[in-house]
């Protein structure tokens, strides 16, 4: 089965794992293709779904903003398998479409407040290489976020780090589920 550069094997010849995908196709909808191919090295993705437990299991920070910060992230390294997974994961998460098809504009757009664009001038100022973060970005955070949750959004834009380049490098394929909802809800809304 081809779902990236390389070969990989189907779902049904991990049933280690088949517990563990249960659970990610009921938080996400489907089941990523990209977990299809850390299966293929089992350590991988036990590994990166303890990360994955670290990073989206905390209360400081709200599933919407979480998934923000991944989606703008994700826009500024170009990710484009893991921004059809955020911006579909913002949208079950809470945020309006709207919203979302805004985030390129989210300095300027009446659907984000101060608190969420100084979040987002983190996230997409970390997703550039060289990575663009400043000490400014810190400060203005500190306006709104405690240390924790600071180290939070920090850890999303990580996990996502990881993941922007894992996807781009094996060029992973988009599934089904993410790929219609940038093709039916955001392209018509100019996303």
């Amino acid at each position: 089965m081809s779902i990236s550069y390389i070969d990989t094997k189907k779902r049904e010849d991990f049933p280690e794992f088949e517990e563990y995908f249960k659970l990610v196709e009921s938080f996400m909808g489907y089941l990523p293709n990209s977990y299809l191919l850390m299966a293929d090295k089992p350590e991988l993705l036990e590994a990166f779904a303890k990360m994955s437990s670290a990073v989206f299991n905390t209360v400081s920070l709200d599933a919407q903003s979480k998934q923000l910060i991944a989606l703008a992230s994700s826009l500024s390294s170009g990710c484009k398998y893991c921004q059809s997974h955020t911006s579909h994961g913002a949208e079950r998460a809470g945020v309006t479409n709207d919203k979302i098809a805004d985030i390129l504009n989210y300095q300027n757009s009446e659907y984000y407040d101060a608190k969420e664009v100084s979040l987002l001038d983190l996230a997409f100022a970390s997703g550039e290489v060289p990575n663009g973060a400043t000490k400014m970005h810190f400060d203005n955070l500190e306006k709104y976020y405690s240390k924790q949750q600071i180290i939070d959004i920090v850890s999303v834009i990580s996990f996502f780090g990881f993941l922007n380049r894992w996807n781009d490098t094996f060029g992973t394929e988009i599934e089904l589920v993410p790929a219609q909802y940038i093709s039916e809800v955001l392209k018509p809304k100019n996303w």
